[in-house]
């Protein structure tokens, strides 16, 4: 009962955080961009208050910190291949197997810190955005038992992996064009939208290559592992 208490108020707070935004931001005409940047970040304060404030175990803290330095790393460690970034299937594993809250912190922070080595920018909170996006949506599904969140038969891995490949090209990458669209484009149109969303395809299904082949190869294992220490720690 406390919790959910806790994710209404922190649901009303952000609607009405982005609601006086967007009011403020409409009335001095701020630059679309600036608008939407700030916007997505004042949506997410209440969401991290609402994580601290239910104060996590220890365990579980170190475990998302790890699983965020370890998307982090395999974004790194591909970044010489041209937007091939495993770091989605990393944060959907997170998800997976600790839930959807801590999946969306996960691909936050794997976001935010990312930006340290890749650049920082108003495009960090639509990246902050899309990551989180994709931790909390296949970890609402673990929670309701439409994934497994372990021990997944080949099949399944297979599923898996095409829903994340479809994730990243259909809401995922299109997050992240969207920041294109706003910082580049001096107005917006249909013919600009067409332009920058249909240019983005290919790079997005590099990036959802990129995520299933992370899911069929890294899913077992990683999720194998989670829940053996789920288990030893009572971490739910």
């Amino acid at each position: 009962m406390k919790r959910a208490i806790i994710r209404r108020v922190a649901l009303a707070a952000a609607t009405l955080i982005v609601l006086a935004a967007v009011g403020v931001l409409t009335v001095l005409r701020v630059s679309p961009y600036v608008a939407a940047a700030l916007v997505i970040t004042l949506g997410l304060v209440p969401f991290l208050a609402a994580f601290e404030y239910e104060r996590p175990g220890a365990r579980e803290v170190v475990l998302i910190a790890v699983l965020a330095a370890l998307a982090v790393a395999s974004r790194a460690v591909f970044a010489f291949v041209p937007h091939f970034k495993p770091m989605a299937g990393v944060v959907i594993i997170a998800g997976i197997a600790l839930g959807a809250r801590s999946g969306f912190l996960v691909g936050a922070l794997a976001a935010l810190a990312s930006g340290f080595i890749f650049g920082q920018g108003p495009w960090t909170p639509f990246q902050m955005l899309a990551f989180g996006a994709a931790g909390a949506l296949f970890g609402f599904l673990a929670q309701r038992g439409v994934v497994p969140r372990s021990r997944l038969r080949p099949a399944q891995r297979v599923t898996l992996a095409v829903g994340g490949f479809a994730f990243v090209l259909v809401v995922l990458g299109p997050i992240l064009d969207t920041s294109t669209l706003l910082l580049l484009m001096s107005s917006l149109n249909s013919a600009s939208m067409a332009a920058v969303y249909l240019a983005g395809v290919p790079v997005n299904a590099i990036h959802g290559a990129a995520t299933a082949l992370t899911l069929l190869l890294a899913a077992n294992p990683l999720l194998n592992q989670l829940a053996r220490m789920r288990r030893k720690y009572g971490i739910e």
